[in-house]
């Protein structure tokens, strides 16, 4: 029989790295989709997000209030994924076909998710994460303000911003 004794300092850092990796657990798609929506290949939102994990669990002692883990996480993949564009990376077109496997054609089918996909990239890293978090992620503007450390008024003008200038971009379907 093995008697576990814990530390104080030691046993809250387990507690904190179980909450974080229940979170993750939970929510391990949605950072995909955050990643794969800022880098648009699996292979590198697949990277952005093991990275997340491995900084998140990794850092997890220093997460102050666990009240805030999720918003913590999101907070830590969004930062990968800036990370990671702020990388050069001069690809041909054989090149950005192999890394992501597919063939880059416009079909009338892809077209508009294309012409949505080029209209968010044209926005700065800020207000993309405002769009993506809103409308694709499904959160609430004070969630968005929490996990990009801004204030709610900030926000909601970055997210109006941001949908004039997609609404230009695109024409107004949006």
């Amino acid at each position: 029989m093995h008697i576990f004794s814990y530390k104080k300092g030691e046993k809250n850092k387990d507690i904190k790295k179980d909450l974080i990796e229940q979170i993750i657990l939970e929510k391990y798609n949605q950072y995909y989709r955050l990643a794969y929506s800022y880098v648009h290949s699996e292979t590198d939102a697949f990277d952005i997000v093991q990275n997340g994990v491995y900084k998140a669990l990794r850092g997890s002692e220093t997460l102050k209030n666990p009240a805030y883990a999720d918003t913590w996480v999101y907070r830590i993949m969004l930062n990968e994924c800036f990370r990671h564009l702020k990388q050069p990376r001069n690809d041909s077109y054989e090149a950005l076909q192999s890394r992501t496997g597919m063939e880059l054609s416009y079909t009338e089918d892809n077209c508009d998710r294309i012409d949505l996909g080029r209209a968010l990239d044209s926005l700065p890293e800020q207000d993309k994460a405002v769009v993506i978090l809103r409308f694709f992620e499904d959160r609430k503007l004070e969630e968005i303000a929490d996990i990009l450390e801004e204030n709610v008024s900030t926000v909601k003008s970055r997210l109006y911003r941001s949908m004039k200038k997609l609404r230009s971009v695109l024409g107004d379907d949006v």
